[in-house]
């Protein structure tokens, strides 16, 4: 379909008596995922605007599963929305047309402003990402709000002061006292701007300096991650006994892209190896069980996960060692640790872990603001890579630890497991970094109030 009858069945999709008419624009699955929960929210507010959307990279499944009108051209990219790591994939996308996109996309805001306009329809839009839908929120004429999900001020510094970093590059990132750009700023106090919602609360109050109407709402990736079962662990009356004899529970997570994601499954193999190697005297006294939950994204295919598992001397298993809402579960065991396999019970995953091995972006960050750490290793990309994998140890800090060599984790799960202070102090720093839940329904409450 072309942008013209989009924008069309657009306009005339819903009845004209909202009280405003929403535009979203977003450039990244992660983006879409954080701006359909916050659409949610809103749509349970009274009198909810209409919701209208526009992905710049990618086709916008998140928004059509809401049945959210799409209103230009949609394609997915060669890089898959990954440009920022690496220039060549910025090439693969020119010469995949994505200037002639790009072109189409910020016509298409436009005339759907100017439409707006005409009809008597009170419309703002609503960025999510980086500067590129930032920058096409601007240039609509309309009111906007922001959402910044690339950046926070943890890349470059933490509550004391700036990261101490050698090269010259790494020094630009904050050469202006933030981590957002002059320009950025720039676009982010124009009188149009009525909200910016950054990810956590030291961004928040590095960007009120310049008065920019920043709210500190919190991480909507925070939301929606509640298990199955009731949060907290309730023991009976020998508590300390029964914490002794719990096995150790490893989360794996080893990102949702195919084919990278087999690439580091292999790795993250290496790394469950050399867990397994710990004795028991390690784990202050814990028991020897282990397990080794595999949060396995959809995109992913299991059979191709099994067959690595059974050909490195894992074999299927009829009974699970812990409880998950997934019946379709795979189970493995080899000596005394098992392996579960789960593509529908990622929520569990990150609440019964006490550690992760992690490849991932967002799983990752999820998984330590719950309070708990993780153990990353850097892989080829073009997503998990040693550029994404630092940047993301600078954001979390203390929670994230990045180790070279896969067979290394091992030795970084002892150490962990007998500093019971720096255990408390990556708890407080996870909470701290990514946030209280509810985050969603707060800048939903804020956006009606700003922009409706």
């Amino acid at each position: 379909m072309s942008d013209l009858p989009r924008l069309s069945l657009a306009l005339n999709s819903t009845a004209t008596t909202s009280a405003l008419r929403l535009l979203v624009l977003s450039n990244g699955h992660g983006e879409d995922v954080i701006a359909v929960r916050i659409l949610q929210e809103l749509q349970q507010l009274s009198n909810p605007a209409d919701i209208f959307a526009l992905p710049i990279v990618g086709e916008g499944h998140a928004y059509q599963q809401l049945n959210i009108p799409l209103i230009g051209s949609v394609r997915v990219m060669p890089s898959g929305g990954f440009i920022y790591m690496d220039g060549r994939q910025l090439v693969r996308d020119v010469r995949g047309g994505l200037v002639q996109l790009t072109r189409s996309q910020i016509k298409a805001v436009r005339t759907w402003v100017n439409l707006q306009k005409k009809s008597g329809n009170k419309s703002a839009i609503l960025a999510v990402g980086d500067i590129v839908p930032l920058l096409f929120a601007w240039g609509s004429g309309a009111d906007y709000a922001f959402i910044g999900t690339a950046k926070s001020e943890y890349y470059v510094r933490d509550e004391v002061g700036l990261l101490q970093r050698k090269s010259k590059a790494a020094r630009w990132e904050s050469f202006s006292g933030s981590v957002y750009h002059p320009w950025e700023r720039w676009l982010m106090s124009r009188p149009h701007c009525k909200a910016i919602f950054p990810r956590d609360s030291l961004t928040t109050e590095i960007l009120k300096k310049w008065s920019i109407p920043a709210f500190d709402l919190g991480n909507p990736m925070m939301d929606g991650l509640e298990p199955s079962f009731p949060q907290g662990r309730f023991y009976g009356g020998d508590a300390e006994q029964e914490e002794i004899i719990r096995p150790l529970i490893v989360t794996l997570l080893p990102g949702s892209r195919p084919p990278e994601a087999y690439a580091n499954w292999q790795q993250i193999m290496v790394a469950v190896a050399s867990v397994m190697e710990i004795s028991k005297r390690d784990y202050l006294s814990r028991t020897e069980t282990m397990v080794f939950l595999g949060a396995i994204a959809s995109s992913l295919d299991l059979n191709i996960l099994s067959q690595s598992l059974l050909s490195q001397g894992w074999h299927l298993y009829s009974e699970s060692p812990v409880q998950i809402s997934d019946i379709n579960a795979l189970t493995f065991k080899s000596k005394n640790a098992y392996i579960i396999l789960t593509q529908q019970a990622y929520n569990d995953c990150l609440h019964l872990g006490d550690l992760a091995i992690a490849m991932a972006g967002t799983a990752t960050e999820q998984f330590i603001g719950l309070g708990k750490p993780a153990i990353a290793i850097p892989g080829n990309g073009p997503q998990y890579n040693f550029v994404f994998a630092e940047a993301q140890s600078r954001h979390l800090g203390s929670s994230l630890i990045l180790v070279e060599q896969a067979a290394q984790v091992g030795s970084v799960v002892r150490s962990l497991f007998n500093d019971p202070d720096k255990l408390q102090a990556i708890a407080d720093n996870g909470l701290r970094r990514m946030g209280k839940p509810g985050a969603a329904r707060r800048i939903a409450q804020c956006l009606q109030e700003r922009l409706g």
